[in-house]
């Protein structure tokens, strides 16, 4: 059982932990789903999972690589256990489709002409590129999952946006 010295620090470590990363959790997660609400939820889940993971007694070393690995695992677990329902059905029980505005689709297109862009790349540039740019992952955290060293991480993101330099020319 934790002290109150303990549940004074992790809510602590929470809470800097939801206004650091919550905005780049919620980016991940609806770029992995396309569905903001299901998005939203499952980073919520990762938060609480997390506030478990801590009342437990667990330490957690790099906290935004940790939530990351407990959102990449629900989203997972979104897609093993997802059903599809029709645009018919969610009409039916009160789903509106809206349109977005123009700012927000400008963006949306922007973003996905840069991730068709990293997925031109060489494989070795693909992996790092994303956990840089969409991830928005420190060298050091990237380091960890990669087990190269951070400097290795720098030169592989430089040299893979000097080769979307290269792609971006020649479109």
């Amino acid at each position: 059982m934790m002290d109150t010295k303990q549940t004074t620090e992790n809510r602590v470590a929470m809470t800097m932990a939801h206004h650091s990363y919550a905005k780049g959790l919620n980016l991940h997660a609806f770029f992995k789903l396309s569905d903001k609400m299901q998005s939203e939820d499952l980073v919520q889940d990762t938060f609480v999972k997390t506030w478990k993971y801590l009342v437990k007694g667990g330490k957690i070393d790099i906290m935004k690589a940790f939530l990351y690995h407990i959102l990449n695992q629900l989203i997972i677990d979104h897609y093993r256990k997802h059903t599809t329902e029709s645009l018919d059905g969610l009409q039916e029980s009160g789903f509106d489709p809206g349109t977005d505005p123009r700012d927000k689709l400008f963006n949306m297109l922007d973003g996905k002409k840069a991730l068709f862009l990293i997925s031109r790349l060489p494989e070795k540039y693909r992996g790092v590129m994303r956990m840089r740019f969409v991830e928005n992952l420190s060298f050091k955290e990237m380091a960890l999952i990669t087990g190269d060293t951070k400097n290795a991480m720098a030169v592989q993101v430089h040299r893979g946006l000097e080769k979307l330099k290269n792609i971006f020319n020649v479109r």
